[in-house]
């Protein structure tokens, strides 16, 4: 059975940590595999937004596997594989993925499992999830997550997080806005999955182009970002999708976007 499950319902991509006895923690194999999948839906014109998780009920991921390190570090291999090496972007914007992601977090979201949430675009939790970095513990660096969580929550919050490596609760996430709802455990998937069709029902072009805007928005200059934004809209408004959408909206129907 492989490490990382991928699979497609129509526009909608799921990819699943799948070592549920190790609470979905990564190893090398599990984070190329991941890395593929993640290239794969980016490179799929028919996909439009992908759903992360984890398999079972206990850890959406735990982080990295601490035990297969420790064993690989005595044979002589020192490197701690970290998913920013994999796929996060330099300054801690967010996922090199163009496309929407959304983490339906079940369970533990802790260590490099938080910094691959926080690298998504939206976060759902179930009432479940836990959600840490206690790196410092072990004296290991949050990485990614201490770059983002402060852009996330308020700096102190963060902080607290960052240098106690304490867990906090589901509805402590949802309180400092780590997340952006809290569900059951059994309507976790299902909301993900509503939230997915509403964004596929909007046009691709501006989907993508959102967020690029947002995560530029975290890091560059206002005057940078805004004239980022004037071209993109000059390109936009050239696009069938934009001429498509009024027309839609004038003759009171579902626009049907193409993505062009």
């Amino acid at each position: 059975m492989p490490t990382v499950l991928y699979a497609c319902n129509g526009p909608i991509a799921r990819i699943t940590l799948n070592r549920p006895k190790s609470m979905n923690a990564f190893d090398p194999e599990t984070l190329q595999l991941l890395g593929r999948h993640l290239q794969a839906f980016d490179q799929d014109d028919k996909l439009r937004v992908a759903i992360l998780t984890g398999a079972g009920d206990k850890a959406f991921c735990a982080g990295a596997d601490l035990k297969k390190y420790t064993r690989r570090e005595a044979a002589g291999i020192s490197e701690l594989w970290s998913p920013q090496r994999q796929f996060f972007r330099p300054g801690g914007q967010g996922m090199n993925i163009a496309k929407p992601l959304i983490a339906a977090i079940n369970g533990y979201c802790l260590a490099g499992g938080q910094e691959l949430a926080l690298a998504c675009d939206i976060r759902i939790a179930s009432t479940t999830a836990s959600f840490g970095a206690p790196e410092v513990r072990w004296s290991i660096l949050h990485g990614f997550g201490a770059l983002r969580l402060p852009r996330t929550v308020p700096l102190s919050v963060a902080m607290e997080m960052l240098l106690t490596g304490e867990r906090i609760d589901a509805a402590r996430a949802y309180e400092i806005g780590l997340v952006s709802r809290i569900v059951p455990p059994a309507e976790l998937l299902p909301t993900a999955e509503r939230m997915a069709k509403r964004i596929c029902e909007n046009g691709p072009l501006a989907v993508r182009i959102t967020k690029e805007l947002a995560l530029r928005g975290l890091y560059q200059a206002p005057e940078e970002a805004i004239a980022y934004r004037n071209a993109v809209s000059a390109l936009i408004r050239q696009s069938d999708d934009a001429k498509e959408g009024p027309r839609a909206f004038a003759e009171k129907r579902k626009p049907r976007f193409k993505g062009r």
